[in-house]
């Protein structure tokens, strides 16, 4: 039994140590492109931290030039030195920043060598006023090591603020080590506070309070990173998937649902005025029978790309590909007072432009004329969340968009390549539109109408 325990235990220690040495979350299991952005967001993590530390060592080294000397400073003044190789040091390390992701050991040898420039100028304050070693314990610079520790926060790892927090613990405690044992001369250790503060003297207890407050403001930056490392992980890959759902919706689609202030659900929808735009290849699966399939699938990304790019010009959205079918809508998303006129040149300069891609195309493998059907029809949509449970599908549902479906598959009977109700062409024309109609069908009957159809040619 206590074996087990035992052995639950040191698992549980392992765990731990894992746990802090992978600096929290795990990366198992993330997609390498959202690695790759996680990656990009810590390299320029560190760029904003050598601008900073640039920043402060040109603010200090002016302070420094133009502040009036402290008095009783007879000795070697090591300040312009230091403050020199600061700033040498993190002007390379900024420059490098841009050039290359630096490795976690340079890290590491980074932060040593902030660590020792400030040490070192603590020791030097003894030096320079002729005094015991204890009198640089004095020095309000220590507060310099909580600006490290803190500014390694930035890059949301609590690794490196970890790794600065004991470096600085471990570099102020060399210095007191140094002065306890260096030569003691008029210096002693008391107990006493006012003969510390007024003396040379060193009072322990005041320098461990400064350790633990050094390793407590680390422990507290470092646990509020280890939590926040997980919501950077969770924060990020919530980012790639909503820009990947802009490539997969319309950009005002996506913007709809990441932008809600409420979960998306089945049944939510709103009622809109639209015009609805119904493409599709004619003879493309007979055709596409005889292609390789890697030429089928460049022709149909060629089609849907000038399709994709003609549309979005008048104001249009995809609502879906279906194959080599494309239904869009005009005002369905966002409201529009253009949405039938748009949606009229939308069908016919599409039209016109895979025309004259027609070379395109035959480079591209496809046999024979590349010939798109468009129908167009335009009333009133649901525009919602379709769908059970976590098989969700934003839409629009309306008699305009299977009518527009109807009056696409009805070109092929009339020999016509696009075609609108006329109640639609006569709204477009109200709104703007400017084309003509190239001829009308009063009374046509369509497949999957119930009653006959006044309908306009429009190419």
């Amino acid at each position: 039994m206590d074996r087990s325990r035992d052995g639950i235990r040191g698992g549980r220690i392992r765990a731990a140590l894992r746990y802090i040495r992978d600096g929290g979350a795990s990366t198992d299991g993330l997609p390498t492109r959202v690695l790759a952005e996680i990656d990009d967001r810590e390299r320029r993590a560190e760029q904003l931290i050598g601008w900073v530390q640039l920043s402060v060592v040109l603010f200090f080294s002016t302070l420094y030039a133009i502040a009036p000397r402290a008095e009783g400073g007879s000795g070697e003044n090591f300040v312009p030195i230091t403050l020199a190789a600061y700033f040498a040091f993190t002007l390379f390390r900024l420059l490098l920043s841009y050039r290359i992701t630096m490795p976690g050991w340079f890290l590491v040898i980074s932060i040593i060598v902030d660590v020792m420039l400030l040490c070192g100028l603590i020791f030097s304050f003894h030096i320079q006023y002729h005094q015991s070693a204890a009198f640089y314990l004095k020095a309000p610079t220590i507060l310099y090591f909580f600006f490290f520790i803190s500014l390694r926060a930035l890059r949301f790892d609590p690794r490196y603020v970890l790794t600065s927090g004991i470096i600085s613990a471990v570099g102020w405690l060399a210095l007191v080590v140094f002065a306890v044992v260096y030569d003691m001369g008029d210096m002693h250790i008391t107990r006493n506070y006012v003969e510390y503060m007024t003396s040379n003297s060193i009072l322990i207890g005041a320098e461990i309070d400064k350790i633990i407050t050094i390793l407590g403001v680390t422990g507290i930056l470092s646990l509020a990173l280890f939590r926040g490392r997980q919501v950077l992980f969770d924060a990020t890959q919530s980012h790639a998937a909503a820009e990947d759902l802009k490539r997969f919706f319309a950009p005002d689609v996506a913007s709809s649902i990441t932008g809600s202030d409420h979960r998306p659900a089945a049944g939510h929808g709103e009622t809109r005025d639209a015009g609805i735009l119904f493409l599709d290849v004619r003879s493309f699966t007979k055709t596409a029978e005889t292609m390789p399939p890697e030429a089928v699938m460049q022709v149909l990304g060629h089609y849907q790309d000038v399709a994709l790019g003609v549309i979005q010009r008048h104001g249009g959205q995809i609502d879906k590909y279906m194959g080599d079918g494309i239904l869009a809508t005009f005002g369905a998303v966002q409201p529009s007072e253009t949405y039938a006129a748009d949606a009229m040149r939308a069908v016919c300069e599409t039209l016109a432009t895979l025309d004259s891609e027609e070379a395109n195309f035959a480079a591209l493998g496809w046999r024979g004329t590349f010939s798109v059907g468009g129908g167009v029809a335009c009333g009133p949509v649901t525009v919602g969340v379709v769908g059970a449970r976590d098989r969700l599908e934003f839409t629009v549902i309306g008699n305009a968009v299977n009518l527009a479906a109807k009056l696409e598959s009805a070109n092929k009977r009339q020999v016509t390549r696009a075609m609108v109700d006329a109640a639609s062409f006569d709204l477009a024309k109200a709104q703007g539109f400017e084309g003509f109609a190239l001829g009308k069908r009063r009374g046509l009957a369509v497949a999957g109408l119930s009653r006959p159809l006044d309908v306009v040619v429009l190419v």
